[in-house]
């Protein structure tokens, strides 16, 4: 069959062939790629909390160096103004900061929670968690490691206090050979005062501590703490907070933006309360010492035995065992005894 050229067919198809030949020369679509999701937060810790560790530190540093060689009046008067000086409540606080730098140089700790880090939702959830309730920071990756190094941090400075308020009070007894030590004090009331002033105030921590505790709570190994063992739960109620705040830290969460609500983390009633019954019994002792010895005696009892007491029960550790005197038996048996009445004179019969 012949071949029929028909114009007008070419005509209508060119336009199609056209656009179906620049449609193949056009360039694929660019497919764009999401952006990457924002790095995760660094470790961070913030001033404030940083400053209540150093606080705390500087109340320990100052006060385990009190030596119990005491010479004069004077010695004594400014050994008692170290001893007494911290708020409980703060101290208490300063404890859990600290022991929340320590955990962060667990670095085993750090990498567990550091996982949840990326995720931008996990991250916030675990937060939530966390101070929902502390305790669920115990469940974190690597928690039981960094419990033992704030247990070990922690009830190292509370043994170094005790053990150094008993070389004080005992030095209350050894320096009674001494006639200037049964002077009464001078400014007895003013004393008491001054003491109870000092507690009252807050701490401050010195800037280099508060420095060093800064490059600490970024992982950077500054404390030279002594490694503890990995340790069990349960813990007391000032490890497990210790390890919330380390491980909002680890998340990126316990800075600047959200310090009002891990300060609330910090705040352990039972801690403060025994360091309030040391203050008060403190201030009792005071109140009714006369001479110089007996000022030795209550700052080594109440200002550093019974502080460092309630600090090693906060830890979790045994408390210390103080020898007391038990009466025996035999004594007590003859305390018993009953004297008999003296025997009844007869009346003499006056003269009349």
């Amino acid at each position: 069959m012949p071949f029929v050229f028909r114009p007008r067919a070419v005509r209508l198809a060119l336009p199609a062939l056209l656009a179906a030949f620049v449609a193949a020369c056009a360039e694929a679509p660019k497919v764009v790629a999401p952006p990457p999701p924002p790095p995760a937060p660094v470790v961070q810790l913030s001033p404030r909390l940083v400053e209540l560790a150093s606080a705390y530190r500087l109340y320990v540093n100052n006060t385990t160096a009190i030596a119990p060689a005491f010479t004069d009046g004077e010695a004594i008067a400014a050994s008692l103004r170290t001893g007494v000086q911290y708020e409980p409540q703060q101290l208490a606080k300063g404890a859990i900061a600290y022991g929340a730098v320590v955990a962060l140089q667990d670095r085993a700790f750090v990498e567990g929670v550091r996982i949840y880090a990326k995720d931008a939702t996990q991250r916030r959830q675990v937060a939530y968690e966390i101070l929902k309730d502390p305790a669920y920071a115990v469940g974190l990756n690597g928690s039981a490691s960094a419990a033992g190094q704030i247990i070990a941090a922690l009830g190292g400075d509370a043994q170094r206090l005790y053990d150094n308020g008993k070389a004080v009070k005992q030095a209350a007894y050894d320096i009674q050979k001494q006639p200037w030590s049964k002077a009464d004090v001078p400014g007895r009331d003013a004393r008491l005062a001054t003491a109870k002033s000092l507690s009252a105030a807050a701490m401050t921590g010195s800037v280099d501590e508060t420095a060093r505790l800064q490059q600490a709570s970024s992982g950077a190994a500054v404390l030279g703490v002594p490694a503890g063992a990995p340790v069990s739960p349960p813990y007391t109620q000032t490890v497990v907070r210790a390890l919330a705040v380390a491980a909002l830290a680890a998340l990126g969460e316990a800075g600047d933006a959200n310090v009002n609500s891990v300060l609330g983390l910090v705040t352990e009633p039972n801690v403060g309360m025994c360091m309030n019954m040391s203050k008060l019994n403190l201030y009792q002792c005071l109140a009714v010492a006369r001479p110089h010895y007996e000022d030795v005696f209550c700052l080594g009892q109440h200002g550093m035995m019974d502080t460092g007491r309630c600090m090693i029960r906060a830890a979790g550790l045994p408390e210390p065992y103080e020898a007391r005197f038990i009466p025996s038996q035999e004594s007590i048996n003859k305390g018993m005894q009953v004297k008999k009445p003296p025997a009844k004179r007869k009346p003499v019969k006056k003269k009349s």
